[in-house]
């Protein structure tokens, strides 16, 4: 019963640090200091990659008419029947081609990447560099009118640049949202239309992602394990529909430097830990 209620504390924490700009990797170091689940380590490992299948059912749940291609058998574009929407097909392409270089760099770098980024020192210096990055850029553009201001106006360029900043998500601390978020502000795209295609993009890499870590650790799971995985979704999902709410209300009115600071704020605690733990080892 102990464990179901850590999986419920740490399925609040992927909604919320899912979609906001501050690092699930972050708060799931910290956590798991406290909240240490008893399973192996490799039902753990493939655990905080699966439970994003919760948040990202979010999206799919929450903008699902946006991003559905097909029309009805009885919807038409200028008179002639169409199977597929042109602009939502093309918006798919663009995301599609978002994702390669993902998955020409990150797959092959995935066990690297976990073996020796996956500490400390890296993910408090990501989350204070990221931190910085976004007080510097919404500084910098602070009463200018973004040049992208809906999915539509994306170009296929622009689509390979956001592309490839999440690449640099693939360094914990950095968060996958994040470094998508601050990459379209610095291409000029608002933070509406940001923080959206970071969504969309969403649906893809995190599907795949969570099917190699489904391949990679079996599917041998336990009674407990599924439920305990189950549980952790369902919960991930429920809260990331509330934050993505949140998010797209909150930005209407407000630029993205709180996240800086708090990111900021957050490295620093992250650094305290970890010396904390060198010092009781020494």
């Amino acid at each position: 019963m102990l464990d179901f209620i850590k999986v419920i504390l740490l399925g609040i924490i992927e909604g919320v640090t899912e979609w906001l700009p501050v690092s699930s990797t972050g708060h799931m170091i910290l956590l798991e200091e406290v909240l240490k689940l008893g399973v192996s380590e490799e039902f753990w490992n493939m655990f905080l990659v699966v439970i994003q299948l919760g948040a990202i059912l979010a999206v799919v749940v929450l903008y699902f008419p946006r991003l559905w291609p097909f029309h009805r058998p009885d919807a038409s574009e200028n008179g002639a029947f169409r199977l597929l929407d042109r602009d939502k097909t093309t918006m798919w392409g663009k995301i599609l081609v978002s994702c390669i270089p993902a998955i020409i760099i990150g797959l092959p770098l995935d066990d690297f990447l976990e073996e020796h980024f996956y500490n400390y020192p890296t993910v408090a210096a990501m989350l204070i560099i990221y931190g910085i990055l976004f007080i510097v850029v919404e500084n910098r553009n602070a009463g200018k009118l973004a040049k992208v201001r809906s999915i539509g106006e994306i170009t296929w360029k622009m689509a390979l640049i956001i592309g490839g900043f999440q690449v640099l998500a693939l360094i914990p601390g950095t968060s996958r949202s994040g470094a998508t978020i601050l990459g379209g502000l610095l291409i000029g795209m608002s933070r509406k239309v940001a923080s959206e295609y970071t969504f969309f993009l969403a649906v893809p890499v995190m599907f795949g992602a969570s099917l190699l870590k489904l391949v990679k650790f079996g599917f041998h799971f336990s009674g407990t394990e599924a439920a305990l995985l189950a549980v952790g979704m369902l919960t991930a999902f429920i809260v990331s529909i509330v934050v993505i709410r949140f998010l797209m209300q909150y930005i209407r009115k407000h630029d993205f430097k709180v996240f800086g600071y708090y990111r900021i704020i957050l490295g620093v605690i992250v650094l305290g830990v970890f010396f904390a733990k060198m010092m009781m080892a020494g």
